[in-house]
């Protein structure tokens, strides 16, 4: 039998198990990932960019 893998919700900590029927993972609870989309889209968070010269977007 496989071993199950628990991991922490990015958003409160708490303990949450890594299996295909949580439709939430690696959260916890629809909370949670909703929260964590919230602060996505209020741009608390980033992922930096680097442009390469001659780049257009025409």
């Amino acid at each position: 039998m496989a071993e199950i893998l628990i991991v922490k919700c990015p958003t409160c900590g708490g303990q949450v198990a890594w299996i295909k029927t949580n439709p939430y993972r690696p959260f916890c609870s629809k909370r949670c990932k909703t929260i964590d989309l919230g602060a996505w889209a209020n741009e608390d968070f980033k992922v930096e960019a680097i442009e390469e010269d001659g780049f257009s977007e025409s």
